[in-house]
């Protein structure tokens, strides 16, 4: 676990900072006036913030991800998949991640 909660503090920062973008519209602002560019509106998507990236991880793997920003997504090179962001937001659920690989990894190797 984070000792002292600092880290936690800092991540929930960041993800507020994230999903204030996608919300300017509805008046939760709370003085901030955030670009308005960067809402999911924009028709561009919404890149991730480089200070979560460093907390972030493979929920599968535990592994660090690469952020790819042609595509704006989080990559695990590894498993070969890649979770997309929306509105600025990693969707880090395994069901929503896409396949990189057209082999699976495991080909040359025999298992049981």
């Amino acid at each position: 676990m984070l000792g002292g909660g600092g880290g936690r503090r800092a991540v929930a920062a960041v993800l507020r900072r994230a999903a204030a973008g996608g919300r300017a519209a509805s008046g939760e602002g709370q003085g901030q006036d955030p670009d308005p560019g960067q809402g999911s509106g924009s028709g561009r998507p919404q890149p991730l913030e480089p200070s979560l990236l460093r907390f972030l991880v493979c929920p599968l793997s535990k592994r660090p991800l690469r952020y790819e920003e042609a595509t704006n997504e989080l990559i695990n090179e590894e498993l070969g998949i890649a979770y997309p962001i929306i509105d600025g937001i990693p969707n880090m659920i395994p069901e929503a991640a896409r396949t990189t690989r057209k082999k699976p990894p495991a080909e040359g190797s025999k298992q049981p």
